[in-house]
């Protein structure tokens, strides 16, 4: 089966979500594919669920610029659409005095990126926060908050439909090639269909390189390689001592094993990083020494009975092991010399809070290409 279209998303994940619904709403006609049997089912379940507020990401980077914009967009759309969500702030702590100059270095760089609104805590205001935190000093963020991402999702999804839109599920891309009609790209359904799009946009997440590898014609020198940097989680059982966000001074590849909350109050580690040749959710129950040591340098209090296993998720990077960490790669026609093609590389986070804000700098590039 054969069909000519305006839009071809690839990928359910929040971010192709947000895409297809931008895309839509703007009057485009757009097919959705997803290649898992529902949405959102890969690195956009199984995160944190964190509105980030634009702290650590370089100054005029895609990942400061559409993090700081799409948090308040996100913020904006959850209230509209009384998606559960809440604003409840989040503590970065040094715990002695040489990480303190490392917390100076993010208050300046979160001003520099427009977050105005970072409070300096002392030893006492840090206790009187969160009287479980041991720490010599800290940031507090009042903008990073947590989301339902689940609701979020469903919420982009059913405005994307409401408009027209094409949701396609159990539908993975086998290849692609520019043809006189546009993008063609065949896809793997029951019914070997073949799509002719006038704009393909590649959102598959973890997958996003080999969908890019499979158009022929594409400049294979402008898809980086994929990294696969897996970050287990741990819960807290009972209730959490915690009352907000708290983070320790950031490691190499993440922001180290932190606390965040879900929007039921309970707590839970993580992520770690490690890294994978390949997509690979195994739970490596071994690593829960390593978070403790970790987590009781300003939580003392942690009891090793108290932890249990929760889940792992899977960053879609496009920098490996000791190279510092890569910007968002948004490609448009100039580096792959495909008209019509927007790549979407190395969307990890803050992605779920610039999910929007991807969505319209998609629908801005497809515009002036």
């Amino acid at each position: 089966m054969r069909y000519e279209i305006d839009c071809l998303v690839i990928g359910a994940g929040v971010v192709g979500l947000a895409v297809a619904r931008e895309l839509q709403l703007a009057g485009r006609e757009v097919f959705l594919v997803e290649r898992e049997r529902s949405f959102g089912m890969g690195t956009s379940s199984r995160n944190s669920e964190v509105i980030h507020a634009g702290i650590y990401y370089e100054p005029g980077s895609l990942k400061a610029t559409l993090c700081v914009r799409g948090k308040e967009l996100l913020y904006e759309y959850c209230q509209k659409r009384s998606i559960p969500h809440k604003r409840i702030g989040k503590l970065i702590v040094a715990v002695n005095d040489s990480e303190i100059g490392t917390l100076e270095k993010y208050k300046a760089t979160a001003e520099a990126n427009g977050v105005h609104d970072l409070q300096w805590l002392d030893r006492a205001r840090i206790r009187a926060l969160e009287p479980n935190v041991v720490a010599r000093c800290g940031l507090f963020s009042p903008s990073t908050g947590i989301i339902d991402s689940h609701s979020y999702m469903q919420a982009l999804l059913n405005d994307f439909e409401a408009a027209g839109g094409s949701f396609v599920r159990n539908t993975p891309v086998l290849r692609g090639a520019v043809s006189a009609r546009g993008i063609e790209i065949n896809l793997g359904d029951s019914e070997k269909t073949v799509v002719s799009a006038n704009c393909v946009v590649n959102s598959a997440g973890l997958h996003a390189p080999e969908v890019a590898q499979s158009i022929e014609g594409i400049s294979k020198v402008a898809i980086p390689s994929p990294y696969y940097a897996v970050g287990h989680y741990f819960s807290l059982n009972g209730v959490s001592p915690f009352r907000h966000l708290v983070y320790p001074i950031a490691t190499a590849g993440g922001l180290g094993i932190h606390v965040t909350l879900d929007m039921s109050g309970m707590a839970r580690f993580g992520p770690d990083i490690s890294w994978r040749e390949k997509i690979d959710y195994t739970f490596d129950a071994g690593r829960k020494e390593g978070f403790e040591r970790a987590i009781r340098v300003y939580f003392p209090g942690l009891r090793t009975q108290d932890m249990r296993q929760g889940y792992t998720g899977i960053r879609p990077k496009i920098s490996g092991p000791g190279e510092p960490n890569r910007d968002f790669e948004i490609q448009a026609a100039s580096p792959h010399a495909i008209k019509g093609l927007i790549n979407l590389f190395g969307i990890e986070s803050p992605g779920l809070t610039a999910s929007m804000a991807i969505a319209k700098h998609v629908y801005e590039s497809l515009t002036l290409n």
